[in-house]
């Protein structure tokens, strides 16, 4: 049951949330079980999804923007989906790869997916403690306020699960999704392989060196050294993890629209379903970090010596690398990849050639033959000043 996403509507006046609070999940809900496996959220009388820790959450989220709006008068930041590339490669793209037997790209992407948002544990250590003390204004009543009073800690539950109520989050519902369509095809061995491959994970399980990345972020900060620099990080942070969430909704477009094809994956549709379970869940994300950037942009940090700096001229200051390492070198990155797990899974075909020609006259994103890539599906839009208050989001 469940192949509609929605969440329940509330309202509410209140400003001031405690942990508790921001992290309770509605009550009576028939829980999401798929593959065996008990996820989060669950499905109301009427046979709607409804996301995890929004009961709360979302009436919330409308309370500080309406505040936000009634007070200062600005606009909220409002990126347009339009700004980033569209899923590659496309519906049909994949749909020609799939009827001629090759799936290996598509389990390789929703392998990625799946691994990359179990990453999202990590976001509950990004918090600042008492981040009050880098703001001259009063900040208990914003979500601002409100980041290491359960929303980081919601964000990360929802894409990594939370064990503790023993509740699958994004990472494995990709998985599941990826079981269901294609009918379990990976074994922990090839997942090894396919994620060295990719550059997900590491060789042999090195860990990452956390003190030279750290130094080497303190080297190539953008904001003035007054600022604290775990401040700029979770700023940075938080831009380049709204840039991330916008961008997902091509992909669920392009996961919903594949795995729907009853013809062509497994499941009756219920992989899709299971995506559009995760894009639910993902809009309040959406919905949080332009809240707290929006906010941000309307009140003063204050650096270590007293000096004073306008919120806009910080954000924007962080805005406009994200962007381009965005739409620039991670775009061109994400590209590369792709490219190469589709080559890859043609190797030893005699019909390779004829269809990859087939294959890229489906698509509009095109790789020339020096490697570089055409790439129109984005929109130009680059400077922060254009975003703020856009039309079109996701």
């Amino acid at each position: 049951m469940g192949d509609v996403a929605v969440e329940a509507a509330t309202t509410t006046d209140q400003l001031v949330f405690d942990s508790a609070e921001l992290l309770a999940t509605h009550v009576d809900l028939e829980p999401l079980i798929q593959d065996g496996i008990r996820c989060h959220g669950g499905f109301d009388t009427a046979g709607g999804y409804v996301s995890p820790r929004t009961l709360h959450r979302t009436p919330a989220i409308d309370a500080w923007q309406a505040q936000h709006l009634r007070v200062t008068g600005a606009p909220l930041v409002d990126i347009g989906l339009n700004t980033f590339g569209a899923h590659y490669p496309n519906v049909e793209q994949s749909k020609i790869l799939l009827r001629a037997g090759v799936r290996d790209p598509f389990i390789a992407t929703l392998t990625r997916i799946g691994t990359v948002e179990g990453f999202g544990s990590f976001l509950r250590y990004s918090t600042v403690p008492d981040i009050q003390r880098f703001f001259d204004d009063d900040i208990s009543a914003t979500a601002i306020g409100h980041l290491d009073k359960g929303l980081i800690e919601a964000h990360a539950r929802d894409e990594a699960g939370h064990p503790e109520a023993a509740e699958a989050g994004h990472d494995t519902m990709w998985f599941i999704a990826r079981d269901i369509a294609f009918e379990h095809p990976m074994t922990d061995d090839l997942t090894s392989e396919m994620l060295f491959r990719m550059g997900i994970t590491p060789a042999n399980g090195v860990a990452p060196d956390f003190a030279a990345l750290r130094s080497n972020a303190i080297a190539n900060r953008v904001l003035p050294t007054d600022i604290d620099f775990d401040l700029e990080s979770l700023l940075n942070r938080m831009v380049r993890l709204l840039l991330i969430e916008i961008s997902a909704f091509h992909t669920f477009t392009w996961a919903e629209g594949l795995l729907s094809d009853h013809d062509l994956v497994a499941g009756d549709g219920r992989a899709a379903n299971m995506v559009s379970y995760i894009r639910s869940d993902e809009t309040p994300h959406v919905r949080y970090l332009t809240t707290v950037l929006s906010e941000i942009r309307q009140h003063t940090i204050v650096g270590a010596d007293g000096t004073k700096h306008g919120g806009a001229d910080v954000i924007d200051a962080l805005w406009a690398p994200a962007v381009a390492q965005s739409r620039g070198e991670g775009r061109s990155n994400l590209l590369d990849l792709t490219w190469a797990e589709i080559v890859r899974s043609l190797e030893g075909r005699s019909d390779a050639d004829d269809l990859l020609a087939e294959f890229d006259a489906a698509g509009t994103t095109h790789r020339l033959i020096d490697g570089t890539w055409v790439d129109p599906t984005a929109g130009d839009v680059l400077d922060m000043e254009s975003i703020v208050g856009g039309t079109v989001a996701p």
